[in-house]
């Protein structure tokens, strides 16, 4: 059973930026898997982040995040990452990894990911 732990939410000032990170264990499949981003604030939808897939250099973004948020992963590690950059008030909200089985595609639809983890807050205060 895959198991996924979110780290590195928190509180910063509009501007300012973070680094979220997701570890993936349980089974050793990560370099195998597309995994994504998502976030969700209270009485909203869940909302596309970034998905990243299990082949090289192929990722896409949520427009309110392209240009700003990257992810990137490290196989070794087992571990996925989202670096937000110049972060606005509106990015506030609980961040989510998810990953997909796999040899799966990656995709911007939250029900197609099998594994989620619990979350992270982010706060962006202005």
């Amino acid at each position: 059973q895959v198991e996924l732990v979110e780290s590195g939410g928190g509180l910063v000032q509009a501007g300012g930026f973070l680094q979220l990170s997701c570890i993936y264990s349980g089974e050793d499949t990560f370099k195998l898997s597309a995994m994504g981003w998502f976030r969700q604030t209270p009485g909203q939808e869940r909302e596309f982040v970034a998905t990243d897939s299990w082949l090289p250099g192929v990722t896409f973004y949520g427009g309110p995040v392209k240009g700003r948020f990257t992810t990137s992963r490290d196989n070794a590690k087992n571990t996925l990452y989202l670096q937000m950059n110049d972060l606005k008030p509106e990015d506030t909200a609980v961040y989510y990894c998810a990953a997909r089985r796999p040899r799966a595609p990656p995709t911007t639809w939250g029900s197609e990911y099998d594994y989620w983890g619990r979350g992270t807050q982010v706060t962006v205060s202005s």
